[in-house]
Protein backbone atom coordinates (compact mmCIF):
# COMPACT_ATOMS: atom_id res chain seq x y z
CA UNK A 1 0.00 0.00 0.00
CA UNK A 2 1.64 3.25 -1.22
CA UNK A 3 2.03 5.98 1.65
CA UNK A 4 2.71 9.50 1.32
CA UNK A 5 5.95 10.46 2.60
CA UNK A 6 7.45 6.92 1.20
CA UNK A 7 9.92 8.30 -1.20
CA UNK A 8 9.54 11.88 -0.34
CA UNK A 9 10.20 11.61 3.89
CA UNK A 10 13.58 13.75 3.13
CA UNK A 11 12.08 16.10 1.36
CA UNK A 12 9.41 17.25 3.32
CA UNK A 13 9.36 20.10 6.10
CA UNK A 14 9.25 19.88 9.63
CA UNK A 15 8.22 22.73 11.50
CA UNK A 16 10.75 23.98 14.02
CA UNK A 17 9.66 24.64 16.85
CA UNK A 18 11.47 27.77 18.65
CA UNK A 19 13.51 27.55 21.68
CA UNK A 20 13.58 30.49 24.03
CA UNK A 21 17.20 29.07 24.38
CA UNK A 22 18.53 30.88 21.52
CA UNK A 23 20.45 34.14 21.35
CA UNK A 24 18.74 37.28 20.51
CA UNK A 25 18.64 38.25 17.61
CA UNK A 26 19.53 42.23 17.97
CA UNK A 27 22.83 42.15 20.47
CA UNK A 28 23.91 38.52 19.59
CA UNK A 29 24.78 38.43 23.40
CA UNK A 30 22.15 37.62 25.91
CA UNK A 31 20.07 34.93 25.82
CA UNK A 32 16.17 35.43 24.39
CA UNK A 33 13.60 35.64 26.86
CA UNK A 34 10.37 35.73 24.76
CA UNK A 35 10.06 35.06 21.34
CA UNK A 36 7.36 37.49 19.40
CA UNK A 37 7.40 36.10 16.23
CA UNK A 38 9.11 33.08 14.56
CA UNK A 39 12.93 34.37 14.50
CA UNK A 40 12.61 37.12 16.47
CA UNK A 41 13.65 36.53 19.56
CA UNK A 42 14.77 39.42 21.96
CA UNK A 43 16.27 39.70 25.68
CA UNK A 44 15.00 41.58 27.94
CA UNK A 45 16.80 44.76 27.63
CA UNK A 46 16.54 44.38 23.49
CA UNK A 47 12.61 43.91 23.63
CA UNK A 48 12.32 46.99 25.77
CA UNK A 49 14.39 49.09 23.56
CA UNK A 50 12.55 47.80 20.77
CA UNK A 51 9.25 48.47 21.98
CA UNK A 52 9.42 52.25 23.18
CA UNK A 53 11.88 52.91 20.13
CA UNK A 54 8.24 51.22 17.40
CA UNK A 55 6.29 54.35 19.95
CA UNK A 56 8.76 56.97 19.42
CA UNK A 57 9.06 56.05 15.61
CA UNK A 58 5.39 56.49 15.13
CA UNK A 59 4.90 59.26 16.80
CA UNK A 60 8.52 60.57 14.87
CA UNK A 61 7.21 59.58 11.38
CA UNK A 62 3.86 60.66 11.42
CA UNK A 63 4.67 64.19 13.05
CA UNK A 64 0.58 65.50 14.16
CA UNK A 65 1.70 65.95 17.63
CA UNK A 66 3.00 69.67 17.92
CA UNK A 67 5.32 71.19 21.06
CA UNK A 68 2.91 72.33 23.67
CA UNK A 69 -0.18 70.85 22.34
CA UNK A 70 -2.79 69.51 24.93
CA UNK A 71 -3.16 65.74 24.14
CA UNK A 72 -5.94 63.67 25.73
CA UNK A 73 -5.16 60.13 26.27
CA UNK A 74 -7.65 57.49 26.02
CA UNK A 75 -7.26 54.98 28.86
CA UNK A 76 -10.00 52.08 29.43
CA UNK A 77 -7.74 50.02 31.61
CA UNK A 78 -6.91 47.58 29.39
CA UNK A 79 -3.61 46.36 28.84
CA UNK A 80 -2.62 48.27 25.47
CA UNK A 81 -4.02 52.01 26.93
CA UNK A 82 -2.31 51.12 29.83
CA UNK A 83 0.58 50.21 27.86
CA UNK A 84 0.44 53.47 25.67
CA UNK A 85 -0.03 55.13 29.02
CA UNK A 86 3.67 53.99 30.15
CA UNK A 87 5.20 55.00 26.97
CA UNK A 88 3.76 58.66 27.79
CA UNK A 89 5.49 58.51 31.01
CA UNK A 90 8.79 57.29 29.60
CA UNK A 91 8.88 59.82 26.63
CA UNK A 92 8.26 62.84 29.17
CA UNK A 93 10.23 61.11 31.91
CA UNK A 94 13.69 63.12 32.26
CA UNK A 95 16.32 60.15 31.53
CA UNK A 96 14.60 60.15 28.28
CA UNK A 97 17.01 60.79 25.53
CA UNK A 98 14.31 62.73 23.14
CA UNK A 99 11.57 64.06 25.47
CA UNK A 100 7.97 64.86 24.33
CA UNK A 101 6.81 67.62 23.79
CA UNK A 102 3.35 67.41 24.55
CA UNK A 103 1.23 68.43 27.42
CA UNK A 104 -0.41 65.17 28.51
CA UNK A 105 -4.22 63.97 30.07
CA UNK A 106 -6.14 61.34 30.59
CA UNK A 107 -9.79 60.56 30.47
CA UNK A 108 -11.52 57.15 31.49
CA UNK A 109 -14.80 56.38 30.34
CA UNK A 110 -17.30 54.53 33.11
CA UNK A 111 -19.61 52.09 31.17
CA UNK A 112 -20.64 49.83 34.00
CA UNK A 113 -24.11 51.68 33.73
CA UNK A 114 -24.34 50.31 30.21
CA UNK A 115 -23.24 46.61 30.93
CA UNK A 116 -25.15 45.71 33.99
CA UNK A 117 -22.41 46.40 37.20
CA UNK A 118 -23.43 47.51 40.44
CA UNK A 119 -22.61 50.87 42.14
CA UNK A 120 -19.96 49.29 44.37
CA UNK A 121 -18.22 47.46 41.32
CA UNK A 122 -17.64 50.48 39.37
CA UNK A 123 -16.73 52.52 42.33
CA UNK A 124 -13.87 49.89 42.82
CA UNK A 125 -13.00 49.97 39.04
CA UNK A 126 -12.53 53.75 38.98
CA UNK A 127 -10.93 53.69 42.77
CA UNK A 128 -8.15 51.05 40.98
CA UNK A 129 -8.17 53.30 37.65
CA UNK A 130 -7.59 56.54 39.99
CA UNK A 131 -4.69 55.25 42.23
CA UNK A 132 -2.50 54.69 38.28
CA UNK A 133 -3.69 58.03 37.30
CA UNK A 134 -2.56 59.79 40.22
CA UNK A 135 1.20 58.12 40.10
CA UNK A 136 1.11 59.63 36.71
CA UNK A 137 0.69 63.36 38.54
CA UNK A 138 -1.29 63.99 34.89
CA UNK A 139 -4.57 65.86 34.66
CA UNK A 140 -7.25 63.35 34.48
CA UNK A 141 -10.66 63.03 34.08
CA UNK A 142 -13.46 60.72 34.68
CA UNK A 143 -16.15 60.60 33.54
CA UNK A 144 -19.83 58.73 33.47
CA UNK A 145 -21.39 56.84 30.52
CA UNK A 146 -24.91 58.43 31.71
CA UNK A 147 -23.03 62.05 30.95
CA UNK A 148 -23.97 61.26 27.52
CA UNK A 149 -27.64 61.97 28.16
CA UNK A 150 -27.14 65.55 28.55
CA UNK A 151 -24.35 66.70 25.93
CA UNK A 152 -25.53 69.51 24.03
CA UNK A 153 -26.12 69.22 20.31
CA UNK A 154 -22.81 70.89 19.02
CA UNK A 155 -21.08 67.35 19.73
CA UNK A 156 -22.60 65.83 16.36
CA UNK A 157 -20.92 68.68 14.57
CA UNK A 158 -17.46 68.89 13.56
CA UNK A 159 -15.31 71.65 14.79
CA UNK A 160 -13.59 74.58 12.76
CA UNK A 161 -10.56 73.23 11.22
CA UNK A 162 -8.95 76.64 10.85
CA UNK A 163 -6.45 76.43 13.61
CA UNK A 164 -5.03 72.46 12.30
CA UNK A 165 -1.34 73.10 11.29
CA UNK A 166 0.02 71.85 8.28
CA UNK A 167 1.73 68.04 9.01
CA UNK A 168 4.78 68.88 7.19
CA UNK A 169 8.45 68.36 8.25
CA UNK A 170 9.59 71.98 7.46
CA UNK A 171 6.12 73.24 9.47
CA UNK A 172 7.21 71.07 12.57
CA UNK A 173 10.98 72.00 12.97
CA UNK A 174 9.07 75.78 13.13
CA UNK A 175 6.94 74.71 15.72
CA UNK A 176 9.76 73.38 17.81
CA UNK A 177 12.00 76.51 17.01
CA UNK A 178 9.10 79.03 17.61
CA UNK A 179 8.60 77.42 21.11
CA UNK A 180 11.97 77.20 22.02
CA UNK A 181 12.58 81.10 20.61
CA UNK A 182 9.67 82.48 22.54
CA UNK A 183 10.69 81.04 25.65
CA UNK A 184 14.42 82.26 25.14
CA UNK A 185 12.83 85.45 24.88
CA UNK A 186 10.87 85.46 27.86
CA UNK A 187 13.68 84.31 29.56
CA UNK A 188 16.93 84.91 28.28
CA UNK A 189 18.85 82.15 30.21
CA UNK A 190 16.34 78.99 28.75
CA UNK A 191 17.99 76.58 26.95
CA UNK A 192 16.86 73.42 24.84
CA UNK A 193 17.55 71.54 28.15
CA UNK A 194 15.12 73.66 30.43
CA UNK A 195 12.33 73.87 27.23
CA UNK A 196 11.93 70.08 27.29
CA UNK A 197 12.12 70.40 31.29
CA UNK A 198 9.47 73.06 31.31
CA UNK A 199 7.11 71.08 29.21
CA UNK A 200 7.51 68.28 31.24
CA UNK A 201 6.59 70.12 34.37
CA UNK A 202 3.84 71.22 32.64
CA UNK A 203 2.03 67.45 32.68
CA UNK A 204 2.92 67.99 36.89
CA UNK A 205 0.88 70.44 37.84
CA UNK A 206 -1.29 70.26 40.72
CA UNK A 207 -4.99 70.78 39.00
CA UNK A 208 -8.37 69.70 40.13
CA UNK A 209 -8.61 65.98 39.24
CA UNK A 210 -11.33 63.16 39.49
CA UNK A 211 -14.96 62.47 38.61
CA UNK A 212 -16.78 64.86 36.94
CA UNK A 213 -20.72 65.61 37.78
CA UNK A 214 -21.85 62.46 39.84
CA UNK A 215 -24.42 60.96 38.68
CA UNK A 216 -28.14 59.61 39.59
CA UNK A 217 -30.04 56.66 39.57
CA UNK A 218 -32.61 57.92 37.22
CA UNK A 219 -29.97 58.65 34.81
CA UNK A 220 -28.41 55.43 35.11
CA UNK A 221 -32.19 53.21 34.50
CA UNK A 222 -32.14 55.89 31.16
CA UNK A 223 -29.12 54.34 29.99
CA UNK A 224 -30.26 50.92 31.10
CA UNK A 225 -33.62 51.56 29.05
CA UNK A 226 -31.95 53.04 26.14
CA UNK A 227 -29.88 49.76 25.66
CA UNK A 228 -32.61 48.05 26.10
CA UNK A 229 -34.34 48.97 24.01
CA UNK A 230 -31.91 47.70 21.25
CA UNK A 231 -32.36 44.59 20.18
CA UNK A 232 -28.78 42.94 19.17
CA UNK A 233 -25.89 42.65 20.73
CA UNK A 234 -24.34 44.13 17.78
CA UNK A 235 -25.72 46.81 17.63
CA UNK A 236 -25.69 47.46 21.27
CA UNK A 237 -21.80 47.65 20.74
CA UNK A 238 -22.06 49.78 17.92
CA UNK A 239 -24.35 52.32 19.97
CA UNK A 240 -21.31 52.18 23.47
CA UNK A 241 -18.38 52.75 20.81
CA UNK A 242 -20.47 55.62 19.51
CA UNK A 243 -21.22 57.26 22.76
CA UNK A 244 -18.23 56.63 23.70
CA UNK A 245 -16.72 58.66 21.22
CA UNK A 246 -18.83 61.32 22.07
CA UNK A 247 -18.15 61.61 25.37
CA UNK A 248 -14.20 61.54 24.94
CA UNK A 249 -15.04 64.33 22.13
CA UNK A 250 -16.88 66.69 24.13
CA UNK A 251 -14.22 66.27 26.71
CA UNK A 252 -11.52 67.48 24.54
CA UNK A 253 -13.15 70.02 23.30
CA UNK A 254 -14.57 71.59 26.71
CA UNK A 255 -11.13 71.52 28.41
CA UNK A 256 -8.83 71.99 25.55
CA UNK A 257 -7.02 69.42 24.27
CA UNK A 258 -6.55 69.00 20.14
CA UNK A 259 -5.27 65.45 20.00
CA UNK A 260 -6.85 62.27 21.52
CA UNK A 261 -4.86 59.16 21.77
CA UNK A 262 -6.37 55.36 21.08
CA UNK A 263 -4.81 52.62 22.44
CA UNK A 264 -5.86 50.45 19.50
CA UNK A 265 -3.37 47.38 19.31
CA UNK A 266 -3.12 46.89 15.41
CA UNK A 267 -5.18 43.69 16.76
CA UNK A 268 -7.82 45.46 17.85
CA UNK A 269 -7.70 47.46 14.24
CA UNK A 270 -7.86 44.27 12.22
CA UNK A 271 -10.65 43.17 14.67
CA UNK A 272 -12.58 46.95 13.76
CA UNK A 273 -11.40 46.60 9.97
CA UNK A 274 -13.73 43.34 9.34
CA UNK A 275 -16.17 44.29 11.26
CA UNK A 276 -16.85 47.46 9.58
CA UNK A 277 -16.55 45.67 6.64
CA UNK A 278 -19.57 43.13 7.48
CA UNK A 279 -21.49 46.54 8.78
CA UNK A 280 -21.93 47.92 5.26
CA UNK A 281 -19.02 50.54 6.81
CA UNK A 282 -16.06 50.35 4.09
CA UNK A 283 -16.35 54.06 3.05
CA UNK A 284 -14.51 55.19 6.07
CA UNK A 285 -12.04 52.20 7.27
CA UNK A 286 -9.13 54.41 6.19
CA UNK A 287 -9.53 56.98 8.95
CA UNK A 288 -11.08 53.81 11.34
CA UNK A 289 -7.87 52.50 11.13
CA UNK A 290 -4.94 54.99 9.33
CA UNK A 291 -3.18 56.62 12.17
CA UNK A 292 -4.88 60.43 12.35
CA UNK A 293 -8.45 60.64 11.73
CA UNK A 294 -9.48 64.33 11.15
CA UNK A 295 -12.89 63.81 10.67
CA UNK A 296 -13.69 65.71 13.76
CA UNK A 297 -12.08 69.09 12.71
CA UNK A 298 -10.75 70.72 16.12
CA UNK A 299 -9.80 67.35 17.23
CA UNK A 300 -7.98 65.05 15.62
CA UNK A 301 -7.53 61.35 16.86
CA UNK A 302 -4.60 59.90 16.91
CA UNK A 303 -3.33 55.68 17.22
CA UNK A 304 0.32 55.26 18.15
CA UNK A 305 -0.18 51.63 19.10
CA UNK A 306 -1.27 50.51 15.65
CA UNK A 307 2.01 48.66 15.03
CA UNK A 308 1.57 46.66 18.25
CA UNK A 309 0.28 43.42 18.29
CA UNK A 310 -1.74 42.07 21.43
CA UNK A 311 0.97 39.55 22.10
CA UNK A 312 4.12 42.29 22.27
CA UNK A 313 2.06 44.81 24.47
CA UNK A 314 0.74 41.64 26.92
CA UNK A 315 4.56 40.55 27.43
CA UNK A 316 5.73 44.22 27.92
CA UNK A 317 3.56 44.64 30.48
CA UNK A 318 4.24 41.52 32.35
CA UNK A 319 7.72 41.90 31.99
CA UNK A 320 8.18 45.36 33.31
CA UNK A 321 4.87 45.57 35.77
CA UNK A 322 2.65 47.81 33.67
CA UNK A 323 -0.43 47.98 35.97
CA UNK A 324 -3.96 47.33 34.08
CA UNK A 325 -7.48 46.98 35.58
CA UNK A 326 -9.96 44.21 33.81
CA UNK A 327 -13.74 45.67 33.62
CA UNK A 328 -16.79 43.40 32.09
CA UNK A 329 -18.26 45.00 28.88
CA UNK A 330 -20.84 44.20 27.00
CA UNK A 331 -19.43 40.46 25.49
CA UNK A 332 -17.75 39.66 28.17
CA UNK A 333 -18.48 35.39 28.31
CA UNK A 334 -21.04 36.05 25.80
CA UNK A 335 -20.13 33.46 22.83
CA UNK A 336 -18.27 33.61 19.61
CA UNK A 337 -21.64 34.04 17.65
CA UNK A 338 -23.39 36.53 19.45
CA UNK A 339 -22.71 39.65 17.75
CA UNK A 340 -20.46 40.22 14.98
CA UNK A 341 -17.65 41.65 16.25
CA UNK A 342 -16.59 38.99 19.24
CA UNK A 343 -17.55 36.43 16.20
CA UNK A 344 -14.45 38.89 14.21
CA UNK A 345 -12.39 39.19 17.53
CA UNK A 346 -12.45 35.38 17.93
CA UNK A 347 -11.61 34.91 14.15
CA UNK A 348 -8.07 37.82 13.82
CA UNK A 349 -7.52 35.93 17.51
CA UNK A 350 -7.25 32.56 16.23
CA UNK A 351 -5.74 33.49 12.38
CA UNK A 352 -3.22 35.40 14.59
CA UNK A 353 -2.45 32.25 16.59
CA UNK A 354 -1.78 30.32 13.78
CA UNK A 355 -0.53 33.07 11.57
CA UNK A 356 1.12 35.52 13.53
CA UNK A 357 2.75 37.93 10.30
CA UNK A 358 -0.85 38.04 8.62
CA UNK A 359 -3.44 38.31 10.96
CA UNK A 360 -3.04 42.13 11.40
CA UNK A 361 -0.40 43.82 10.35
CA UNK A 362 -0.53 42.92 6.14
CA UNK A 363 -4.33 44.76 6.31
CA UNK A 364 -3.51 47.47 8.04
CA UNK A 365 -0.54 48.39 6.78
CA UNK A 366 -2.22 47.96 2.94
CA UNK A 367 -5.21 49.66 4.17
CA UNK A 368 -2.88 52.85 5.53
CA UNK A 369 -1.08 52.95 2.39
CA UNK A 370 -4.28 53.89 0.60
CA UNK A 371 -5.89 55.67 3.14
CA UNK A 372 -3.02 58.58 3.58
CA UNK A 373 -4.58 59.72 -0.18
CA UNK A 374 -8.01 59.92 0.63
CA UNK A 375 -7.42 61.75 3.67
CA UNK A 376 -5.26 64.24 2.35
CA UNK A 377 -7.96 64.61 -0.86
CA UNK A 378 -10.85 65.22 2.10
CA UNK A 379 -8.42 67.77 3.59
CA UNK A 380 -8.25 69.78 0.34
CA UNK A 381 -12.21 69.62 -0.14
CA UNK A 382 -12.52 70.88 3.10
CA UNK A 383 -15.12 68.06 3.99
CA UNK A 384 -15.78 65.93 7.30
CA UNK A 385 -17.85 63.05 7.35
CA UNK A 386 -18.32 62.41 11.09
CA UNK A 387 -20.45 58.67 12.08
CA UNK A 388 -22.66 60.27 14.86
CA UNK A 389 -26.47 59.07 15.62
CA UNK A 390 -28.95 61.74 17.13
CA UNK A 391 -30.59 59.97 20.24
CA UNK A 392 -34.37 60.73 20.73
CA UNK A 393 -35.30 61.22 24.05
CA UNK A 394 -38.50 61.99 25.70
Amino acid sequence: MCQVDEEYNGQLEHRVTPRVSKKCVKCKENTAVLIIRAGDAFCRGCFKEYFIHKFRAMLGKNRVIFPGEKVLLAVSGGPASSSMLSQVQEGLSRDAPKKLRFVPGIIYIDEGGASGQSMEERERAVAQLESVFRATNYHYHIVHLEQVLSLPSSVLEAGSSATEKPQTGSSYKAAVDQFIQTKKNQHPDFSVENAQSHLSSLSMQKVENGVTSPITPEHTQALQRLFASVRTLTAKEDLLYTLRQHLILHTARTQGYTKVMMGDSCSRLAIKLLSNISLGRGASLATDTGFSDPRYGDVVIVRPMRDYSSKEIAYYNRMFDIPSVFIPGLDTKAQDKASIQHLTESFVTKLQTDFPSTACFTAVAVLSHRGDCRIRISRRRNECYTEACTLKRD
